[in-house]
């Protein structure tokens, strides 16, 4: 990689690959949520949403660094349409008058080859803090002559900090779904001129 296009992209910052500053716009064709639940207290059920948006603005100091995320509620897919139509529900994630949910950080701390994204999650409504394990995954020059990086992001939440308490008891003790929600999202991001 030349000294231009790897300027272009990404920089070391103490030892550590680290994108180049400024302004990355999230891709939504290339940017996705994944999240996994219990189900009935042994199975795992899993689902996605899509059409994330966004930015993250690199900052001379990474650790000043911020990400702005925006996706979609009606994208959710789990690979049923009655568990969607039940998770897009006022049971739980209540499209009808919540159509976004939304991620804002601004505080990065350096973790060993790691980061940790400090920020606050909005579901339904209901503003939480969360931590996300962020990770950098690189950077190229795409076919068009863009600067692209790719990023990941994970945490695990208690959905019923953010209202989302339906459930229903089983006969064998426990419940249908799980508190623990674990979020996985996966996003490519491209370098403003």
């Amino acid at each position: 990689m030349s000294n231009e296009v790897k300027q272009n992209t990404m920089r070391i910052v103490d030892g550590r690959e680290t994108p180049a500053t400024g302004v990355w716009d999230i891709d939504p064709e290339h940017a996705s949520m994944t999240f996994e639940a219990k189900h009935m207290m042994i199975a795992k059920a899993r689902g996605s949403l899509s059409d994330a948006n966004g930015t993250i603005t690199v900052e001379n100091d990474p650790a000043d660094s911020s990400v702005e995320l925006s996706i979609p509620v009606a994208s959710l897919q789990s690979g049923s349409k009655e568990r969607d139509a039940h998770l897009l529900s006022e049971d739980f994630l209540d499209v009808a008058n919540h159509p976004t949910m939304s991620f804002s950080g601004d505080k990065v701390e350096i973790v060993g080859d790691r980061y940790r994204l400090h920020g606050e999650l909005t579901v339904k409504s209901v503003t939480r803090p969360v931590i996300l394990d962020f990770e950098f995954n690189g950077a190229i020059i795409d076919p068009w002559g863009n600067a692209r990086a790719a990023f990941s992001a994970s945490t695990a939440i208690d959905r019923t900090d953010w209202g989302l308490t339906w459930n229903m008891p089983l006969e064998t003790g426990g419940v249908l779904v799980g508190k623990t929600v674990k979020i996985t999202i996966e996003a490519e991001a491209v370098k403003r001129s």
